[in-house]
């Protein structure tokens, strides 16, 4: 049993170590390809396929998780004679926290997979090694374009899912539950500052940035087969989850202690 634990404690030091060698080259090459404008129609191309087709899902988790907060707030509120405070819960709940963090999960499953399952299949038929052997790179020909793409329509996408969210919640809010529409926006504004949509936006960048470098890792070093393939995109999967809760974790902490120190007194509601 000690043996077993042993090795399984120096496999996980090896592959922490392998992914931040992974990592370091990644931002590398990304560096290089900001520089290289022959290389920008690769990043275009995967902005089109991992921002431009994502946009739908997103948008519908978005208005899906406005709606729903929306239903089952609208009850304690109104027990309170605070119903006209929905959409300060409602819109802070979304551009904080759900907005991004299930924005996230859904371009982890969409995008991550499909970046895990191409790379694999193309580590598997070896074609990962013809790239590398005619003299290119392939972690500057197959994962930066795929990782700037991953940094940069993240936040928009945060913020399509942000506004869907808000729209969702008020259409909820109004038109069924029957909230004054004008106490529903001044009661928001209030309540939401620049502050809570910005954190939102900062935290997709790092999202973007783990469920791409754990996708196209997990695509470089999965096991020969089908099976292998197929279980590199489970553990990226899980692998992308993980990273979200644990990064927004650390920035609900962060953030919050750093609020707190330049402002102080938030208004009140």
């Amino acid at each position: 049993m000690i043996e077993g634990i042993g090795r399984k404690s120096k496999e996980s030091v090896e592959n922490f170590g392998r992914f931040g060698r992974f990592t370091a080259s990644s931002f590398n090459a990304m560096f290089k390809t900001c520089f290289h404008p022959k290389s920008y129609p690769l990043v275009f191309n995967q902005m089109n396929i991992i921002g431009v087709k994502s946009v739908p899902v997103v948008m519908a988790t978005g208005a899906f998780v406005g709606m729903i907060l929306a239903v089952q707030a609208y009850g304690q509120l109104a027990s309170m004679g605070l119903e006209e405070r929905l959409g300060v819960l409602i819109n802070i709940a979304v551009v904080k926290e759900l907005g991004p963090v299930l924005a996230a999960v859904m371009l982890a499953g969409r995008v991550g997979g499909a970046l895990t399952a191409e790379l694999g299949t193309m580590n598997v038929t070896e074609q990962i090694a013809a790239v590398e052997s005619v003299g290119v790179s392939p972690i500057r020909y197959l994962v930066a374009p795929r990782v700037l793409a991953c940094l940069l329509l993240t936040p928009l996408l945060i913020v399509y899912a942000d506004l869907l969210g808000i729209l969702g919640g008020f259409f909820v809010s109004v038109k069924q539950l029957g909230i004054n529409a004008g106490a529903y926006w001044n009661y928001s504004a209030i309540g939401v500052e620049l502050w809570d949509i910005s954190t939102g936006i900062v935290k997709g960048i790092f999202f973007g940035g783990a469920i791409a470098l754990i996708s196209c890792y997990k695509g470089f070093t999965c096991r020969e087969g089908a099976k292998g393939v197929g279980d590199a995109c489970t553990e990226a999967f899980v692998g992308c989850f993980i990273s979200i809760l644990a990064l927004n974790y650390v920035f609900a902490v962060a953030l919050s202690a750093i609020y707190k120190t330049f402002w102080p007194l938030r208004p009140l509601i």
